[in-house]
């Protein structure tokens, strides 16, 4: 199956260039070999044919004479065609010198250099991170959709979103981070919305081709679809192609909800194609149909159902999660989802606080202590455990809304004595034996 191409796969033409020496170079072969590229190749003969005709009418009106340094052309001639197609990337990067350099001395024995460096396995195959938050929610944090190849099941790609997926298997709710995954391989596309959908969903993108048309559908079903389970996806404008596929698939089946900003707006998968003088553009060579829309999400990108600031794109996640999971959730599963939407709030909007000294003191084994202007729990060589406030008397542990301390005050207001509780009930007093002198 064709790819999308990942942003961070298009700038490393980019990077190549920069460290590299540029010579001037004549812009017109250039813009030709550009446009050639584009005719044979884009999806889109037709219009392929109109886009190479206007470069070369720019380029016969002396449009880009000026731009003898690679590097600038490169850049200017990306800028011009990106509007058109949001996939379009000219790159530059120093060719090779042709053969070896003349020896000056005695032959000698070749010392290997350090081992080539595999970006897509160094970058754990696009998986950043994968946690259990607050309140029982899966969080999985990709940065790019690796590709495997259907047919081989211990392909790495695929092992690492099985591991993921096996790592919330058990949560109440999950959430897909792709705010900063710039695309990928469309065979982990139709996997990974496989693992929420039901098997054989006409649902999948089918992509036109110059040569004909192939579907995004999964040839392998992820065996163990949750197909109940409440699913959000972040977005904002640096998700890019086969990011904003699975975002754009999952919307339009209505089994998630995107939350953030509306996505990059690149729809249509291709490749680089090489152009004399160390130059090569990427050239979408298909397009994807949606068979639910009709259409894709070029240029306008996949809007949000939720439209919040991309910053607070999981905040905002992780509440409509725990609001969905209490509508059904009982008994201690219904109590940790809302002491950890409690803490969500009360993070957002901290409530007032009685003066912190107010607390800080031995509580037998536990020392209530102040922790950079907040409350912190001490015991022994343990590191300290912060505490958010919650209002009134009670406070959650921050990055563990699943437990509290309560804290209790005499007839005076003199705090006396706390219990630390967690939500699925019980828990342990501590009374005060020493504050501040008063």
């Amino acid at each position: 199956m064709r790819s999308f191409a990942p942003l961070f796969i298009l700038a490393v033409g980019a990077a190549a260039a920069w460290q590299a020496r540029a010579t001037e170079i004549a812009p017109r072969p250039v813009v030709e070999g550009v446009a050639q590229a584009i005719a044979d190749n884009y999806y889109d003969a037709a219009r392929g044919a109109a886009v190479a005709s206007q470069l070369r009418a720019e380029a016969a009106k002396g449009t880009y004479d000026r731009l003898t340094d690679p590097r600038d052309l490169a850049t200017t001639l990306s800028e011009r065609l990106r509007p058109l197609d949001h996939h379009f990337n000219v790159s530059w990067s120093a060719e090779p010198a042709a053969g070896p350099r003349p020896s000056t001395g005695p032959a000698t024995t070749a010392v290997p250099g350090p081992p080539r460096v595999d970006p897509i396995r160094r970058a754990n195959y696009g998986l950043r991170r994968v946690e259990i938050l607050g309140g029982n929610l899966g969080y999985i944090d990709m940065r790019m959709f690796a590709h495997f190849e259907f047919g081989e099941p211990d392909a790495p790609a695929r092992k690492a979103i099985e591991a993921a997926l096996q790592m919330v298997a058990n949560t109440d709710a999950v959430i897909i981070d792709l705010r900063d995954n710039g695309g990928g391989s469309p065979a982990m596309v139709g996997y990974l919305a496989s693992a929420f959908t039901p098997r054989g969903a006409d649902i999948y993108n089918t992509f036109r081709y110059r040569e004909g048309t192939e579907s995004e559908a999964p040839k392998d079903w992820y065996p163990a679809p949750r197909l109940e389970v409440p699913l959000y996806v972040l977005t904002s404008g640096r998700t890019g192609s086969a990011a904003e596929a699975l975002a754009y698939t999952l919307k339009n089946a209505r089994r998630a909800v995107i939350v953030g900003e509306a996505s990059g707006g690149a729809a249509n998968p291709g490749g680089p194609v090489p152009v004399a003088g160390g130059f090569s553009i990427f050239v979408s060579n298909g397009s994807p149909v949606s068979p639910i829309t009709g259409t894709n999400w070029e240029g306008d990108g996949v809007q949000p159902d939720v439209a919040v600031p991309a910053a607070k794109a999981l905040d905002a996640a992780r509440a409509l999660a725990l609001e969905t999971v209490l509508k059904t959730a009982t008994g201690p599963a219904a109590q940790d989802a809302r002491w950890a939407l409690e803490a969500i709030r009360a993070e957002a909007a901290p409530p007032a606080t009685r003066p912190l000294a107010d607390y800080v003191g031995s509580y037998g084994a536990v020392e209530i202590v102040q922790l950079d202007g907040r409350l912190a729990m001490k015991r022994g060589r343990r590191p300290p455990s912060v505490l958010a406030p919650l209002g009134g008397e009670t406070f959650t542990v921050a990055g563990e809304s699943g437990r509290r301390v309560v804290f209790e005050r005499d007839a005076r207001g003199a705090v006396t004595a706390f219990e630390a509780v967690g939500y699925e009930g019980g828990g342990s007093r501590f009374r005060r034996e020493a504050g501040p002198a008063s």
